[in-house]
């Protein structure tokens, strides 16, 4: 250890045995449970309060510990520290831990013992990275498993159902990381919610689910594209909702960020490779009409106003929505046809690639199977007198509405009918309802979906603007 720690005596979790006293244990926490409270048996209308985490010593030992007092005592305690930092641990009981009922709801741990912690005895101080040994540091990067005992993504995805309700260890990329959703059960429980988005050499996107908000704030602290996660013990679903598989962090599952080991530095090697490159499907086209409730969507900006939310929000997944009252100041759809209407896959509505008749998100040869639409597929720009939005996606159904007709009437259209159906819209001020998005192959890293546009109402627009909503 470094020299402020030298001088002090820790035992090491190696030679932890039950009933061992006046211990003082040094470790790194790479894992955390939430706090829960019970209901105390012993005082009937009150309850007990508990959480656990994991602390590892060295490559190959790691302990659970578990602390249970009053609910004060409990949330101080789970607050002092994260995952990641170092921690001593003075006077802790040493149990025996009981292997098939713990380790069903607890990390699996390669000895026989566990901690208790005593809110009257036992203390938890955390140490500065400064003092300790970057040796104990560096094990935050390894995992708890074998490096090579994981699946990759497809690997699930091609044993689907079977794989349904087991527990197993995953490698993968973080694509992207959802805004946590916090919400009240029906029996006033406060609950949270957070979806991960990973991705390997195998699968273009693959959901993982958080619902605990310690493994969300480790989350959080993920780069989209630019971290690689060994993620030991987390359950395997299939979801019947989504028609696809899932993976779920539980209790007992160790999350390793950036771990050091050969596989998980392939995995990185490609994913900054193909940062720029990978044909990854970045987003679900809106070439069918969304379905989200425009009623649901009342902030009302302006560009200059969207363009701050816009940086604001740089980095989460989510995507946030808003209505604009602006012109149409870029409409090319007197311009070659083939820039306005696309072939699309019928399977998934991503454009299809005609000169190789493949789809290239679903790699179906669409074509050939006749699995193929006509789609609007334009790109607009929106003004009002703070500025502009380029590239603004107007597509699908979406731009029928908007144009007044299907695409198979537009087709039909001389050039001069085009003209005039573009002048109709041009500098005409409209109520646009829009979707904001992560992507990274989009302009600036963001996709701009057109909800709704139809021409404003002008009562409505100047009631609107003049008490433009805040962001």
């Amino acid at each position: 250890m470094a020299n402020s720690l030298a001088s002090k005596t820790f035992t090491a979790l190696s030679d932890l045995h039950p009933n061992m006293a006046n211990l003082k244990i040094i470790g790194i926490v790479i894992g955390k449970t939430d706090v829960k409270g019970f209901p105390d048996r012993k005082n009937i209308g009150s309850e007990r309060h508990t959480f656990s985490f994991t602390i590892r010593d060295s490559p190959t030992h790691f302990v659970n510990a578990t602390s249970w007092g009053s609910e004060g005592y409990i949330r101080s305690l789970s607050d002092s520290f994260r995952v990641g930092e170092c921690v001593i641990i003075e006077n802790p009981l040493i149990q025996r831990k009981e292997l098939e009922r713990e380790e069903k709801f607890s990390p699996a741990t390669p000895g026989n013992c566990k901690l208790l912690l005593s809110e009257n005895h036992s203390t938890v101080k955390v140490c500065s990275s400064y003092q300790v040994d970057t040796k104990l540091l560096a094990l935050i990067y390894l995992p708890v498993k074998e490096s090579r005992d994981f699946y990759s993504l497809g690997d699930i995805v091609a044993n689907g159902c079977s794989l349904d309700g087991r527990i197993i260890n995953v490698l993968a990329a973080v694509r992207s990381v959802g805004e946590p959703k916090y919400f009240t059960t029906s029996d006033r429980r406060k609950g949270q919610r957070c979806e991960v988005k990973l991705y390997d050499e195998t699968e273009s996107s693959f959901a993982m689910i958080c619902w605990d908000n310690e493994s969300i704030l480790v989350a959080q602290s993920w780069v989209p594209r630019d971290t690689v996660i060994f993620a030991s013990d987390v359950r395997i679903s299939f979801d019947k909702f989504r028609n696809c598989m899932t993976a779920t962090v539980i209790s007992k599952t160790i999350i390793t960020t950036n771990p050091d080991t050969p596989e998980a530095n392939i995995l990185l090697n490609f994913i900054r490779e193909n940062k720029e490159t990978n044909p990854l499907n970045d987003e679900i086209d809106s070439y069918l009409k969304e379905s989200v409730n425009l009623n649901t969507i009342v902030d009302v900006y302006t560009v200059e106003q969207l363009k701050v939310k816009a940086s604001q929000n740089e980095g989460k997944a989510d995507p946030f929505y808003g209505i604009l009252y602006a012109y149409i100041s870029t409409l090319n759809i007197d311009d070659d046809t083939t820039t306005v209407v696309r072939h699309r896959c019928s399977g998934c509505g991503y454009v299809v690639n005609e000169s190789s008749s493949t789809c290239t998100a679903c790699n179906k040869d669409c074509l050939e199977f006749k699995s193929v639409f006509l789609s609007f597929h334009l790109l607009i720009d929106l003004t009002d007198h703070t500025g502009t939005l380029h590239a603004c996606s107007l597509t699908g159904g979406v731009a029928e509405e908007t144009l007044g007709c299907t695409v198979n009437e537009f087709l039909a259209m001389t050039d001069e009918q085009k003209t005039a159906l573009k002048w109709q819209f041009l500098l005409e001020r409209s109520k646009i309802y829009l979707k904001f998005f992560l992507s990274h192959r989009a302009r600036g890293g963001l996709r701009i979906s057109v909800l709704s546009c139809k021409l404003a109402d002008p009562i409505e627009a100047s009631r609107n603007l003049s008490r433009q909503g805040k962001i």
